[in-house]
């Protein structure tokens, strides 16, 4: 073979495995900086997808997420089974979808509630000011089909500077309001967690609903910020403690997020808990603090 054709074939052979390697990745969505290829997130072979946590794939159950632009506007549309995009939602948590968004190292939450135009594009104001990849997760269930959560990565140009956080961080403080959290995560089980809000040293007795109860909480796994079942647990009176039951699938290092309102305003406490028996070190590819939308 002459020098020419066999440069030829060689680029060839990369283009078909680079493109196979690609479209593997796609399944399930870039797993970002730092995560082992031993993370449960990244083991998508045949038969093992449906095993797979919440919001670590971009399609699940028949549908996938396909976001069109991210800054300043972030717009995507669900597709359906069919390929056509989902225009008909259940409303959970009463909102039809929800869109969280977080960085890769845990930091830079935001709890967006976006609008949807008849054609099934979805679309919000988003502000990123941090560079790196976050991770955009899409939690809803389209008419007649089951609970879903899709998750995808979107990009930040720019130099990428992790945040730190202690893995064991039960209180937080934002806009003049102390936040603490109590219970013990468990491996393999679920787990009671209780939220307790206070200010200027004074338990908030008049929480506000906030979609439907007194607080929501987003857990996300560390490692590939896996995203949680989570479950209300509905309490009498308005606080000042909100109780979560968390369903936590491995032994690690999980961020809470906790949105509640009180007059007249939405705000996040964020929080770090270690499973059971943990190592409570301080890790660099995580992060702390995020704020609310």
């Amino acid at each position: 073979m002459k020098t020419g054709h066999k440069v030829a074939a060689y680029a060839l052979a990369l283009v078909i495995v680079f493109g196979g390697a690609w479209a593997a990745g796609a399944a399930v969505g870039p797993l970002g900086d730092g995560t082992p290829s031993s993370d449960p997130g990244a083991m998508a072979h045949s038969g093992e997808a449906a095993a797979l946590p919440p919001g670590l794939s971009v399609s699940e159950n028949g549908y996938t997420l396909q976001i069109l632009s991210a800054t300043p506007e972030i717009r995507f549309r669900i597709t359906g089974p069919d390929g056509s995009p989902v225009t008909t939602f259940a409303v959970e948590h009463e909102k039809k979808l929800h869109l969280v968004l977080v960085r890769r190292d845990g930091s830079g939450y935001q709890h967006l509630h976006p609008t949807m135009a008849a054609d099934g594009t979805w679309s919000t104001p988003l502000t990123l000011s941090a560079a790196g990849s976050y991770r955009v997760f899409t939690d809803f269930r389209a008419e007649g089909g089951p609970k879903t959560t899709l998750g995808a990565n979107i990009q930040v140009p720019g130099l990428y500077e992790p945040r730190q956080y202690a893995t064991d961080q039960r209180s937080s403080i934002v806009d003049g309001y102390a936040v603490t959290i109590t219970g013990d995560l468990k491996a393999g089980a679920e787990s009671t967690v209780t939220a307790t809000v206070t200010k200027d040293g004074r338990p908030v007795t008049d929480l506000q609903k906030y979609l439907g109860a007194n607080g929501h909480l987003v857990a996300l796994r560390s490692t590939d910020l896996a995203y949680l079942h989570v479950h209300p647990q509905d309490a009498p009176g308005s606080g000042p403690e909100v109780k979560f039951v968390v369903e936590v699938p491995t032994s690690g290092t999980y961020r809470l997020f906790l949105d509640f309102q009180h007059e007249g305003k939405v705000r996040t406490a964020d929080f770090t808990l270690a499973t059971t028996g943990a190592a409570t070190t301080t890790t660099k590819e995580e992060g702390h603090a995020g704020h609310g939308g």
